[in-house]
């Protein structure tokens, strides 16, 4: 691979001009810039964007860390991240730390050893610990989707409590008795949460949600196989549930249809996030919807704000979801007499 002495032995000037016309700084010879630029092409040079940016004592590189990239969720936050870090002149480097916290303090840990200006941040559960070592660093950061009441940095976050709430009264609403849920890992928060508000739906319209009526999954396409599989055997007569994030509920419809169950005619199923996918399935799926365009130009925006202005900034943004009804979710079918 050429380097930059290449090129200025090609063209026959010094590095620090092939320098000067890579950073668009201080005036060189036109003559001289396209010999210059014609040589870079020429010899394919790669000019070390890292140390470029060292350079200028400006380095223009985010990071994002999620717990699953293929997620659904977590893929549009990282579409509508690489927009925002493209669109304000910065790179961005993605750490996927597949839901393990060790991993995820090492990625980050080596991360730590960069030039970055700052980092967006979904931790695997609350067992991560990355948080502290960050702040230690002093570099702008901003927690999103899976925050704590106790981070001592800005974050984004959805009203969990608020989703579990909107879902449960729409299936209570349209005369659901006998409910399940289908939670991600209860070990995050959010899912904690999300279940919390169910149950309290349920309670304000005088159910209950059992401990047996509530499968434990991860967010995952197979888990929604089994947990169809689990209501099917386990849960007769269950008109309605709830499952956490759309991936799921698509696995239940599809094991659901594979044993003949008709949704919504004979299960009202209902999903979480409003992801594409939940439109084109069929039947179309009825979700709670989880504004991810807002989380991450939020974020971004508090991200940027913290850079500019060399101040932490520690304030919770709780943004709302709602409801977005198709045709997953039905009045409950009266008994044939």
């Amino acid at each position: 691979m050429a380097s930059i002495n290449d090129v200025a032995r090609y063209v026959g000037c010094s590095t620090s001009t092939v320098s000067r016309v890579i950073n668009k700084r201080d005036a060189v010879h036109p003559g001289t810039r396209k010999r210059v630029l014609e040589a870079i092409q020429k010899l394919h040079y790669k000019p070390n964007l890292t140390a470029v940016g060292l350079r200028m004592k400006q380095g223009r590189l985010l990071v994002l860390a999620v717990p699953e990239s293929t997620s659904a969720a977590f893929t549009q936050i990282i579409q509508f991240s690489l927009e925002a870090a493209y669109k304000n002149g910065y790179n961005l480097i993605l750490v996927n730390t597949h839901e393990n916290p060790e991993l995820e303090e090492a990625y980050i840990t080596d991360l730590l050893r960069r030039d970055i200006n700052g980092i967006i941040f979904s931790r695997v559960s609350d067992e991560s610990h990355i948080l502290a070592r960050i702040l230690e660093q002093n570099i702008p950061i901003v927690v999103i989707d899976r925050g704590l009441a106790g981070d001592k940095a800005a974050s984004v976050v959805l009203d969990n409590q608020q989703a579990g709430y909107i879902a449960g009264k729409h299936l209570a609403a349209l005369g659901h008795t006998s409910l399940a849920c289908v939670t991600g890992p209860l070990r995050i928060s959010l899912c904690r949460d999300r279940l919390k508000g169910f149950q309290e739906a349920l309670a304000e319209e005088g159910l209950t949600l059992p401990g047996s009526a509530v499968f434990e999954g991860d967010f995952k396409f197979g888990s929604g196989i089994s947990a169809a599989e689990w209501l099917l055997n386990d849960m007769p007569g269950c008109s309605g549930v709830w499952a956490m994030n759309d991936v799921m509920a698509l696995g239940m419809i599809k094991k659901m249809q594979q044993r003949g169950v008709r949704i919504p005619e004979d299960i009202s199923l209902l999903g979480m996030d409003d992801s594409e996918i939940a439109e084109m399935v069929s039947p179309s799926l009825t979700t709670v919807h989880y504004p991810l365009k807002e989380l991450t130009d939020k974020a971004f925006e508090i991200l940027f704000r913290q850079i500019e202005t060399n101040t932490r900034i520690v304030d919770t943004v709780i943004l709302q979801p709602r409801l977005t009804i198709r045709d997953s979710t039905a009045r409950v079918r009266e008994p044939v007499r």
